[in-house]
């Protein structure tokens, strides 16, 4: 028992602090283009090489994990994501701010592929979906101080002291903890390692995102984007043929709910997750207004978001899943719609009204759609599922970024200064457009799941 609550505090304060420092930065995004004189654009890989890095290696990490150990995997995640945290705080520069980002990433793929299955590893099957709930509340709590910390701490102390708050946190909160756990979990233990097919994967993820992100800005991109297609497929080829998988490519044939489930989970992210980042550029940059004031109207999404999701994890135990998850995903896609229409005057109070339809809306399909992905699978699949799982919301929210990137590089990069407003607030609005396709088309991959027996 008290092991248990050792991994579950472990798990919680990493599902915190991640997220925080995530929010956190995006509200500092515009101090950090004052300090390194650069823009928007050139911003957003502060952002997106930190997720990058963590797709990277993120399968073949799983892996890793279930034949060494998912405790040791997670407590060197934490190790090594202190440390790169903390050189963070020290950059002199974007390009090193972005190296130790990398850094940070891969870091957080150790964490990403080990805390929520060993959370379900040490909970009974009908505690499933509360703790999954409580992970998730824990998640957009962070994300809920972040901004209003985030704008605090930017405002009297700089970008800097973010990361070094984040790193405060990891050291004395959730290394401890996990290092007081003497339970081990394996999912095949001293198992073969599929060498071949990780090195396919750790090629083919970053080439193809970001080929796809700089398709815009850099006539290279398309060069990176055609290896990395190349090399997914003889990924997919690869790993339908090997006896042991890095990842086991079988679990979507046959597997309608797991397979749909983890397409709506990247669906969801590819539409939602670069929302804070685009909002603190709308209304600093736009509106005019500081980090502080900001922070806190981006408060209100992850607040709701926090304050639902152990309640619809705990109602996801008792209604099917594949319901709840569709009605949150469609408030989302409402939300996103709205947001089309931003304007340089939009009342500031029609935007908080925004954030508490998308901040329910993303707790009623965030916590049942993980359940129905971890339900899915038999247990000694957890930390496979855990890894797909991870690994399609870090392809969802790299594809997020890149739509932004792709959008930002195509209306700011070359625009006066007279028109910089204007062209900004235009490539805001076609992001929302984008977005609520996307969202609207993974209500309908959400409901195909079909049903799932309790």
């Amino acid at each position: 028992m008290a092991e248990k609550k050792l991994v579950l505090m472990a798990v919680l304060a990493t599902s915190f602090v991640v997220p925080f420092m995530g929010s956190a930065i995006n509200l500092a995004v515009p101090a950090m283009g004052d300090t390194f004189g650069v823009n928007p654009a050139s911003l957003s890989w502060v952002v997106s090489s930190y997720i990058l890095a963590s797709v990277s290696i993120l399968l073949p990490i799983g892996r890793i994990a279930d034949i060494k150990g998912r405790k040791r995997i997670y407590t060197l995640g934490v190790f090594f994501m202190a440390i790169f945290t903390c050189l963070c705080s020290f950059s002199w520069s974007v390009e090193s701010l972005i190296l130790f980002r990398i850094g940070q990433g891969l870091a957080s793929s150790m964490l990403f592929s080990t805390g929520m299955a060993m959370i379900i590893s040490v909970h009974e099957k009908n505690e499933r979906g509360k703790v999954i709930g409580l992970s998730a509340a824990s998640t957009y709590i962070g994300l809920s101080l972040g901004p209003m910390l985030g704008g605090v701490i930017t405002h009297y102390f700089g970008w800097h002291m973010i990361f070094h708050v984040t790193t405060f946190i990891l050291l004395v909160i959730s290394l401890p903890a996990i290092k007081y756990v003497k339970m081990e979990w394996y999912g095949e233990k001293d198992a073969y390692f599929d060498k071949k097919g990780s090195l396919y994967y750790v090629i083919a993820s970053p080439a193809v995102l970001y080929g796809f992100s700089a398709l815009f800005s850099n006539p290279a991109a398309i060069y990176y984007l055609i290896v990395g297609i190349i090399f997914l497929f003889l990924f997919i080829r690869y790993q339908m043929r090997c006896a042991e998988p890095i990842f086991d490519v079988n679990l979507f044939k046959g597997n309608t709910i797991f397979a749909m489930s983890n397409l709506a989970a990247m669906i969801n992210y590819s539409a939602t997750f670069a929302i804070g980042f685009v909002l603190s550029l709308y209304l600093q940059v736009i509106r005019g207004l500081d980090s502080y004031h900001a922070g806190l109207i981006l408060l209100i999404q992850p607040v709701l978001m926090a304050m639902f999701s152990p309640m619809a994890g705990s109602l996801s135990d008792r209604i099917d899943p594949r319901i709840v998850a569709s009605i949150g995903m469609g408030l989302n896609a409402i939300g996103l719609g709205i947001f089309i229409f931003l304007g340089m005057d939009t009342p500031y109070w029609i935007l908080c009204i925004v954030f508490v339809i998308i901040g329910i809306g993303f707790a009623l399909f965030s916590s049942p759609n993980n359940n129905a992905i971890m339900g899915a699978v038999s247990p000694q699949y957890y930390g496979v599922a855990a890894s797909a799982l991870s690994c399609m919301r870090l392809v969802g929210q790299a594809m997020s970024i890149a739509i932004v990137t792709a959008v930002f590089s195509i209306y700011t990069l070359d625009v006066q200064d007279s028109r910089y407003l204007e062209e900004l607030l235009y490539g805001t609005k076609i992001a929302f457009v984008i977005f609520t396709i996307l969202c609207t088309l993974g209500v309908g991959a959400s409901l195909a799941r079909g049903k799932q027996n309790q």
